[in-house]
Formats: C-alpha cells, structure tokens, sequence
C-alpha cells in the first residue's frame, strides 16, 4: 500500500517554532507515531534530495515508501498504513551532496534493536504510572535545604545473575533488588550513568545515538519506566546522566546525517572532539537546539525522571577545551568562551525548570567558571547544583599520601573553604575516580589492610561531615577491592567478610545520620557552618562546626588524618553543656579500635579557639568523631 502525506500531524507552527528552535516537543512530531491510518513517520533531513522509510513492514525496500518535504522546515514525514507496533526501520536519505546516500536509524525514535544490531523499534507506551505520591511530594523531597545522597550507578555491572552466564540484570529485576538496596542503604537517590541508547559498551552509555531511548540492554521502554516508577514508590529519586556534549560518528547515528554536517560543526576545529573522537554538537543551529532540549524534556516528562546531571559541560564551554594553539576558533570577540554553548546552556536550564520547577539540574563542570549554579537572570548558567571536582580531586590527592607526610599537604584538606559556597555543590566520588588505573577507593588509601580500611572510614566520615549533598559510585560503600569494570559483576562475595560489611554499616549511618540531623543539612550556607582549627597541621587535625537552621542544635566535626590516637585534645565550642558522641568513625561495630569519647563529654569553662567552653577529647586514629549539642 502506498505511503501517505498528512498534512494537518505537523503543523505550519510546529515547523516555524522548530526551524527557530524554540520548538521543545519534538518527540511528538519526528520520529514514529501511531496514525489512525497507520504509523506517522517524520525526520529532519533539510539537505536531502530523497528521503524514505523501510522496515520490516516493506521488507526494507529503500524505494518503496518515500517521503514528503514539509514545507520549508527541512522535515520529511509520510503515513504508511501497512507498518505496526513493534516493527523495526530505518530511514534512507539520498544527499543533494556527492550523491550521497545511507541508511539512518531515527535520531527521535523512542526504542532501538539491542546492540549490536542498530534499527529502530516502533513504540507506544502501555505503562500506567503509580507513583502519583512522589511526585506530589516532588518539590519537598527535592528542596536544596534537604538532604541528598546520591548513589551512582552502571545497571549492566551493578549486579549480574551468575547462574545465568554472568547477564545483567533486567530494568524489572534492578527495580526491586537496586531499589531496596540503596533504601535500606538511606540514599535518597540515584544517579544513572548514561541509559539513553548507545553503540559501543566501552562508553559506558557516554557516546549516545539514542537521545530519546533506553537502551534495550535492559528491557523495553515501559521495563524502564517500571523501574522509575517502583523506586518512586520507595521513596528514591532518580537522576541520568544526560550527555549533550558530544556524540560519536557510527553511520547509522547522527554523524553526517542528511550528507553534510548537520547535528555538528563542519570544521573540525569546531565539530571534532579530540579527547573522545566524538562530534560535537552545533549549538548555534536552532534546530539541534530544539532536538537537544526536547530530549531533555522527553526524559523529565515521559519517564518522571527528578533531574539530569549534565556531563562534561567544561568542554562545552571552552573553544580551545583540550586544543592546542591554532587548532580552535575564537568566539567573535577574539575569545575562548563558546558563547552559543553557554546560551545554550542557559536556554536548556530555564526550559526544563519553568516545565518541571521541583527537578534538579546538575552540571559536571571541573574548571572555575563563575556562577554555574546560579540563575540565568543573574548571569549564571542556571543549572541548581555543580559537582565539586576541585574538594574530589584535593580529598583524594590528600588521603593518597601517606599519613607521616600529610602534614606538609595540610592546605589540600582545608582550601576549600576558600570557595565552598561560592555555588551549590556536590561532593562527588565517582566512577571515574575507580577506573583506568586509578585503582578502587580503597586501595587508593595507603598503609597496611587496617590502615587503608580506616582510612577509607575517615574519609566517608569527613564526606558526609562537610557542607554539600552527597554522591558515591556503587562498591564504594563496602569497599570494593579492585577497580570497577563495566564487563562484570561488583564482588558482592566481599559483604561474606567483616571489613567489607562494618564500611557498608557505616555509610549507611551516615546517610541516615544526615538525613536525621539538621545541623547536617545546611549544605549551601555558610550561616551552617564554621571551623574551630583548620591550623593543626602538626598533629594533621582538622575541626568545624556544623549548626542547624534554627540554631537550636550543632554537631562538632573533628578528624585525625594520621594513625596516632590524640588524647586530651582540647577544643573550643560555643555552647555550654553536654556533647553527644552520635558517631565515630574508629567504633568497634565499624571495625575500629573503639577509641573515643564514652558516648560524650562536658563542656568545661575553659576557654579557647575563640569560644567561653571547650571540651577535653580523645581523638582516634585515622578517625572522624561527631559530637552533637542540642538548646
């Protein structure tokens, strides 16, 4: 049966707002929809002579079902009656360039053949959602003045079934066994390495062709959203990974597109990321301004999803981002600033924020770019939060020394009270910091098993003491041995060992910890915070106070970074009356010495580091003690 024209699906305004990229809905229009007289296909290819769709319902005849132009707007689109639900196709595009031509999956298509096969599926959601409490909740749950620890994940290598040859788990199967375990863990939320379809596993989801798919590794469309949906239910939000930075140059993907660079620059000055062999996006091209936002709408909208964390946005920034002199071009007033990316950013954050106001907007920025998290009307990027790569890289650089020499590195563990609150951050541990020879974070840490041990407890402890929500890739929170590999398993087999248990009881008192204590929570003003000695470099101590809201409570931090006990440690406190030891990171039940405080200590009037009281402590040895006073 012959292809057909429906004139009324892609309306004179869609394509007028599209073509001036303002158009967020793209996932209505291009890609395949069910039509009363059949499925609606639609594509922007605006330098093509001749386009088509084939499939399984034409027998991929690349000259059968050609499509129509819409008007000026570069899309082609076209119903055919004989295709259904569930069918594979793809898109054949004849260039007026060189005679061209090549077979394209769908830039928009909402499921994808499981790798490494590359068609697109024909998809209509069936899904009911359920999780109408979250998301009434959405916006109290997600307030900055609230708790969030995030747990980062890869769903092909968090847990694989082993009786079944070593496959990952399914979408189905993650939602009940990933779900209650980070709940029983007290995380808040979940970050996901990228899920949107891609090619190559090795990327790790970081080099998309699917920017409106889940990957079918997992499931379908709606297992996906089933696994949303069921974390909501249990009270965990989800965050993705979303990567608008670049993507690769597979044919079938967006690379070349129509037979000339049309999702990226011509020039490969401009156009060819040299770190990753991956194209960069064009973001003064309105249209693929519009294909970008819409993608982030489709996820925040279609699949409930709390929030993006946006990856490598220093590179989108910067013209002469891992380029040599002569191998960039400057912005138009002779500079580095890629202006069209940091409007594009901005156009990004005010879009998803007035559709989805109680969402979180994250960017994975490591350069000291002023106002990242600060709105658009101020001159900031306006994205909500910023991960903290300056505290990530100076933490662990700090505990990698061994603890004799530390004193003379003390500025690592202090300078960021420097910039602390200058954006709203987040205190990442991610998986790029377990891999490619970095080794685990365990084995990051020196010293002998115990001391590598207590050292990882100290700086979990430190982690969640310091002002900043919260973000730790799987493995870490029971001490992972070796570095993470996305072709296998996390060594679950370790939780038979005490060490590996007591790390995994300790991060979850903390998360619960934070989530309980106000004091804790005050993660973007400085009003919460204040040190007591950020000097105590001989002795390698460092000591902070965090303050709830109100006032009415404070929790006194203190960490010894070296494997000495510190007895009669004097500390001055602003408040008279009884501290209470709430943790400690050297407790027996985490595999500690047991060296502390005896659930406490008075204040004497003694005064010092400024204040009328202080307390006499015992400090543990690579440990972190908390200590709690309430009005």
């Amino acid at each position: 049966m012959t292809i057909f024209f429906d004139p009324d699906f892609i309306t004179a305004d869609d394509q007028h707002y599209f073509n001036e990229g303002r158009f967020y809905q793209l996932s209505r229009k291009l890609g395949a929809h069910p039509h009363p007289q059949g499925i609606h296909f639609a594509v922007w290819a605006p330098n093509a002579r001749f386009v088509s769709v084939m499939g399984d319902f034409n027998g991929w005849d690349p000259h059968s079902c050609p499509l129509r132009a819409v008007g000026n707007s570069g899309i082609w689109a076209g119903v055919h009656p004989d295709a259904r639900l569930y069918q594979t196709y793809k898109f054949h595009i004849c260039s007026h360039h060189l005679g061209y031509q090549v077979d394209k999956a769908d830039p928009v298509a909402f499921y994808a053949e499981q790798p490494p096969k590359t068609a697109s599926v024909i998809w209509k959601s069936a899904h009911h959602w359920e999780d109408s409490e979250w998301m009434r909740t959405r916006k109290d749950r997600q307030a900055l003045s609230r708790p969030m620890s995030i747990y980062e994940v890869h769903l092909g290598s968090w847990k694989r079934k082993v009786e079944e040859g070593g496959r990952p788990l399914s979408y189905r199967e993650l939602a009940v066994e990933l779900g209650h375990y980070v709940r029983d863990q007290g995380f808040s939320h979940i970050e996901l390495m990228p899920v949107m379809e891609y090619p190559f596993g090795g990327s790790w989801g970081y080099q998309s062709t699917g920017y409106y798919a889940p990957t079918s590794r997992y499931g379908t469309p709606d297992d996906f959203k089933y696994f949303v949906d069921y974390l909501h239910q249990l009270g965990i939000g989800i965050i993705l990974d979303w990567v608008p930075s670049h993507f690769p140059n597979d044919q079938h993907g967006l690379d070349y597109f129509d037979g000339t660079h049309l999702y990226e620059h011509s020039d490969p000055r401009q156009g060819f990321h040299p770190d990753w062999n991956s194209c960069i996006f064009n973001y003064g091209r309105n249209e693929v301004r519009s294909f970008l936002i819409s993608s982030a709408l489709h996820w925040l909208g279609e699949y409930h999803i709390d929030g993006l964390r946006v990856d490598a946005v220093a590179s989108m920034l910067y013209l002469d981002y891992s380029r040599k002199s002569g191998e960039w071009i400057p912005n138009i007033h002779g500079g580095r600033d890629n202006l069209e990316a940091v409007s594009f950013l901005r156009e990004l954050n005010e879009a998803c924020y007035a559709q989805f106001p109680d969402i979180h907007m994250i960017a994975e920025e490591s350069t000291s770019w002023p106002m990242v998290s600060r709105p658009a009307s101020m001159g900031g990027l306006g994205f909500g939060m910023k991960w903290d790569m300056g505290w990530m890289h100076d933490t662990l650089e700090y505990f990698a020394h061994d603890p004799i020499h530390r004193k003379f590195h003390h500025h690592e563990i202090t300078f960021r009270a420097i910039y602390a609150f200058t954006e709203n951050f987040v205190l990442s541990i991610s998986h790029d910091e377990c891999t490619h020879g970095k080794k685990s974070l365990l084995h990051k840490m020196p010293g002998d098993d115990w001391q590598r041990t207590a050292n990882l407890r100290c700086l979990l402890a430190y982690m969640f003491a310091s002002p900043g929500k919260k973000l730790l890739f799987m493995g870490c929170e029971f001490a992972q041995h070796d570095e993470w590999s996305h072709d296998k398993s996390l060594d679950w087999h370790l939780l038979n060992f005490a060490p590996h248990q007591q790390v995994q009881l300790l991060v979850r008192d903390l998360n619960f910890l934070y989530r309980n204590h106000a004091a804790l929570q005050v993660d973007f003003d400085p009003v919460g915070f204040a040190w007591v000695d950020m000097n105590d470099r001989e002795q390698s101590i460092i000591s902070f106070l965090r303050f709830a809201p109100d006032r009415r409570s404070a929790i006194l931090c203190l960490f010894n970074f070296t494997p000495c006990p510190r007895h009669d440690y004097r500390i001055g406190v602003p408040f008279a009356g009884e501290w209470r030891e709430i943790l400690n990171s050297d407790a027996a039940h985490y595999g500690g010495a047991n060296i502390g405080n005896g659930g406490g200590v008075h204040s004497s009037h003694i005064p010092n580091h400024g204040h009328a009281h202080s307390l006499n402590l015992t400090i543990p040895p690579l440990g972190g003690v908390f200590l709690e006073w309430k009005a």
